[in-house]
This record gives C-alpha cells, sequence and structure tokens, in this order.
C-alpha cells in the first residue's frame, strides 16, 4: 500500500488502453461518481479536451430511489457532456454543439461545452447502440478523453470496444467485509472472461447464460468451450459464479477490460476498515485497486 493520487493514478492506467474509460459499480453508493470526478479533475489538469457521457441518470442532488443526498458531478469550463435536454442546467450557461435524434425520458440528446464551471446533471442514451453513437460523437466533437459514468447491467454497450473500466464497490448493499470482498472478485472476473479460441471446440450460448443451463452443462461435465456474446450476458453472481468459474471454461466474443478497482470503506449503514478492505479486494481482482478517500492504492 502506498498513497497516491488517485485520479491522475487511475487516468494513467485508462490512457495506457484506450482514449475513453467507463466508471461501474457494483451497486448503488459505492463511490462510483466520487471515482468519476477524480478522473474529470486530473484530465482537467492535464488540459485535455474531455467529454462525459452516462449510462442511466447521475449528478443529480437526491437519489430518487431514497431521498438521500448524492455526490454531484461538478464540472470544469471546456468539458464536453451528452446528456438530454431537460438535465441540462439554466445556470451555469452551456454551448449548444449539436443535437442527436436520441430520445430519452427527458428529452433528445444534446452535446453541450460547459462555459461556467458549476453541477451537471447526466442522462444517458437508453439504448447500446445508442451509447456507443454517443461516445463516438463526443470524440468527433473534439473530446481527446472520454469517462462514462457507468452502470453494470447496462455496460454490454461498451463490450468489444477499446474502453478500459474501473469497477466501485464499497460497504454499501453488504453485510460483511468478506461479502463485499466476494461480490467485486465474481463482478471482475465476469467482466474479464477471456475471448473464445475459435481454433478449440466450444458451445455458443444464445441469449443469457442461466444457472439452469449453467447447472446442465455442468451436470453434463461439459468440457467445451462455453461462449457467451458478451461478459455482461453471465447471469450468474457472487460466489455461485466463482464456483461456476471453476467448473466451466467460460468465454465470450467481446470481452472488456478492466483496468482497476476502488473501494470506498464507508457506506450509508455501515463501515469497513479501510486498509483491510482495500488489501482484500486487491488480492481477490488481480487488478491494482485504490482507496479513492484514503488516497492509497494496493498492487494486485
Amino acid at each position: 500500500m502506498k498513497p497516491v493520487e488517485v485520479g491522475p493514478e487511475l487516468l494513467e492506467l485508462a490512457s495506457r488502453v484506450a482514449p475513453s474509460v467507463v466508471v461501474v459499480g457494483t451497486g448503488k453508493n459505492v463511490g462510483k461518481t466520487v471515482v468519476v470526478r477524480a478522473l474529470c479533475d486530473a484530465a482537467a489538469h492535464r488540459a485535455e479536451i474531455t467529454g462525459l457521457i452516462s449510462i442511466g441518470r447521475d449528478g443529480e442532488a437526491i437519489d430518487a430511489s431514497d431521498a438521500l443526498a448524492k455526490p454531484r458531478l461538478f464540472l470544469q469550463s471546456g468539458m464536453l457532456v451528452a446528456t438530454a435536454r431537460e438535465a441540462i442546467p439554466a445556470h451555469p450557461a452551456s454551448e449548444i454543439l449539436d443535437a442527436s435524434d436520441l430520445q430519452t425520458a427527458a428529452g433528445p440528446i444534446l452535446y453541450v461545452r460547459v462555459r461556467r464551471r458549476g453541477f451537471y446533471e447526466l442522462v444517458g442514451p437508453p439504448t447500446a447502440s445508442g451509447m456507443r453513437r454517443a461516445i463516438d460523437r463526443l470524440f468527433a466533437l473534439g473530446a481527446q478523453r472520454v469517462i462514462v459514468d457507468g452502470a453494470v447491467d447496462r455496460v454490454a454497450a461498451l463490450a468489444g470496444a477499446h474502453d478500459a473500466v474501473i469497477v466501485a464497490t464499497g460497504a454499501s448493499n453488504v453485510t460483511t467485509l468478506r461479502e463485499a470482498v466476494q461480490n467485486v472478485a465474481a463482478l471482475v472476473h465476469r467482466l474479464t472472461i477471456p475471448p473464445v479460441d475459435s481454433n478449440a471446440p466450444f458451445v455458443r450460448v444464445e441469449g443469457g447464460l442461466t444457472p439452469a443451463a449453467a447447472a446442465q452443462f455442468v451436470a453434463e461435465r461439459e468440457q467445451r468451450q462455453i461462449v457467451v456474446r458478451d461478459p455482461t450476458q453471465i447471469a450468474i453472481r457472487g460466489k455461485a459464479f466463482a464456483a461456476l468459474r471453476s467448473r466451466l471454461d467460460l468465454r465470450c466474443e467481446r470481452p472488456l477490460r478492466v483496468i482497476a478497482c476502488t473501494v470506498a470503506s464507508i457506506g450509508r449503514d455501515r463501515y469497513f476498515e479501510p486498509r483491510e478492505f482495500m488489501e482484500s479486494v486487491a488480492a481477490e481482482v488481480g487488478v491494482p485497486t485504490f482507496d479513492v478517500y484514503c488516497g492509497t492504492v494496493q498492487a494486485a
């Protein structure tokens, strides 16, 4: 474990892989928005023209599900943002660069440049194809880097592309540290299943790999590769996935690239000892793990 500037370190790792980086969380309130803010600040410090978009809705002041306060997205001038028309703030002023035919519940997606720094809310396209189109448009409008505030259940939009992925986890939505570690390890291992080896025998699964289908493959002692389109089509989580991974050769056609994990040791109803949490996650996930609040990192 060593002290670091988390945002610059994460951005440097991402830069080695791709000009775009997506941050996904193991659940709600695990520090995902804090990681996105750190990446944005680091990119601004580099004087990079940065685009920002969300798979879903982020940056709102109040959580719609529990009416509690959420971390806000405070953006610097010069950033490019793709968001729904109704989410664009009246103040500070934004320069509208382009409009799209991508529709959301909050209106069409617009591309804007932040003219004066302030709080922004992100509402992204509802489809995978729309998300990829919006990311590509941000680059076309001059973004040198695109940061995506993601969601695990919709990260299929990025599968098979050249995006770096950061997985955030925390003390929320779990009862023990061990459960938190198992959950994030299973997610990272699921997102990073290797690509199919076309020179070896395989069975292609149409749609999702369900628990019932997986159990059938295990019962039949299947030795061939079990291939899904992308990692999000494996509908098995936590310890169940860890057990399945040891029994079947799971592969995908459109892989993802996880470069790091982050931990938030303070949840809304529990707390984990920061160093133990970070070191435990790092030992299981096989990628560098950062504590975004303490400013430390543990190598894989």
